[in-house]
C-alpha cells in the first residue's frame, strides 16, 4: 500500500468537487512565511508525511498558529520529523467536525462511513454506514440515522455534508486502484463544509 502525496490528493479531491480548505505545501521557512501572509493567521501547521502515518500521533499538527515568530518556531520543530515531503499550511476554521471515510470489502466493494468528529467517533462511535454507489437520498438519511444529527441540523450546512457523501462515493466508484479514503475532520458550519486533512491509500 502507498499514501498519495500532497498534490495528487488535491487533484483528485478538486477532480470530484469535495472541497479542500485553503492548503499550500511549503518545503522551507521562507516560503511558509510568505504562504501565511496570503491565508492570514491564524493558521495550522501539519506535517505532510511520505507514508502512512497518524499526524497527531507524532505531534505533527499544530494549531493556533497566531504570528510569524510562532509560525517559525513551529515550522523549525515539525520540519524535524523525517520522511516528510513539506509543511502543509492552512487557515484555521471554525464549526463542527465531521468524518467520511472510504474502504474496499473484497467481497462487499467499496463501504462508505459517516459520523461525527472528535469524541463522537473514537468514543461514542457514531457512525452510519453504506456500500457505494451512495444516492442523495442515502446519504441524507445517512446523516439523518446518527445519534448526532440534531447536534448538526441545528448548526451547520446539511446540504454540503450531503454532497460531499455523493461525490466521494462516486470517486470510490470510478478510482478502483483506492483501498482507502480517510477524510477527517472535515469542518462544517451554516455557509460551507471543507475538508481539512486526507488521507488517500492506493
Amino acid at each position: 500500500m502507498a499514501l498519495l502525496n500532497f498534490e495528487e490528493t488535491k487533484k483528485l479531491l478538486r477532480k470530484y468537487k469535495i472541497p479542500l480548505c485553503k492548503t499550500k505545501i511549503s518545503k522551507s521557512k521562507e516560503q511558509a512565511i510568505k504562504i501565511a501572509e496570503k491565508i492570514g493567521y491564524p493558521l495550522v501547521l501539519k506535517i505532510a508525511p511520505l507514508k502512512i502515518v497518524h499526524k497527531t500521533k507524532i505531534n505533527g499538527v499544530k494549531t493556533g498558529i497566531k504570528n510569524e515568530k510562532q509560525l517559525k518556531k513551529t515550522w523549525d520543530n515539525l520540519s524535524k520529523v523525517k520522511e516528510i515531503e513539506g509543511i502543509l499550511i492552512q487557515k484555521m476554521l471554525s464549526g463542527r467536525e465531521i468524518v467520511l471515510g472510504i474502504k474496499r470489502d473484497l467481497q462487499l466493494g467499496s463501504v462508505l462511513m459517516f459520523g461525527l468528529g472528535g469524541i463522537f467517533v473514537e468514543v461514542v462511535k457514531d457512525v452510519s454506514f453504506r456500500i457505494c454507489p451512495v444516492s442523495k437520498k442515502q446519504a441524507e438519511k445517512m446523516v439523518k440515522e446518527i445519534k448526532g444529527y440534531p447536534v448538526l441540523s441545528n448548526e451547520v450546512n446539511i446540504k454540503q455534508i450531503i454532497k460531499i457523501i455523493v461525490n466521494l462515493s462516486k470517486l470510490a466508484g470510478r478510482q478502483k486502484k483506492i483501498k482507502e479514503i480517510d477524510l477527517n475532520p472535515i469542518i462544517v458550519n451554516e455557509k460551507k463544509a471543507l475538508v481539512v486533512d486526507a488521507k488517500i491509500i492506493v
